[in-house]
């Protein structure tokens, strides 16, 4: 896509590999400015919105909130800004995501321990059950 060319929003998907649905999404969030129209109404979007749109994607497969994409993209389009700030979101984010790593590796263990608890043998009685169904005090 050359830097004068226009495109629509499906092919603004395509080239970025973000969902039209979230395209719209993230316009009206203002994560991305409103595109410009054709008068037929359709959403045009410039190669600079494509490489904003891929940004975003790009980001959100490595798990980043709305809010802190939003930083970034101030960050990259500021090219005045330190990288020490986009280290520091960079990092703290690794932490959050390494912290949910150590979360779901014991929601893992406790139901592998359930698992070894059920005999699976087709009797109604099931440890798995009674476990999900008891009474805390």
């Amino acid at each position: 896509m050359q830097s004068g060319d226009a495109v629509i929003i499906g092919e603004a998907s395509r080239l970025s590999g973000v969902s039209a649905k979230m395209i719209r999404h993230y316009e009206a969030i203002g994560l991305v400015p409103p595109a410009d129209r054709k008068t037929s109404g359709y959403r045009l979007y410039r190669a600079e919105d494509v490489h904003t749109l891929r940004f975003i994607g790009r980001a959100r497969s490595l798990g980043f909130s709305i809010a802190v994409i939003a930083e970034l993209l101030a960050l990259w389009r500021d090219r005045t800004s330190s990288n020490a700030n986009v280290r520091r979101l960079a990092h703290r984010h690794a932490a959050e995501l390494r912290q949910k790593m150590a979360g779901l590796a014991d929601m893992a263990t406790a139901l592998d321990r359930l698992v070894d608890a059920c005999a699976g043998d087709g009797r109604p009685d099931c440890p798995i059950l009674d476990k999900l169904a008891e009474v805390e005090e």
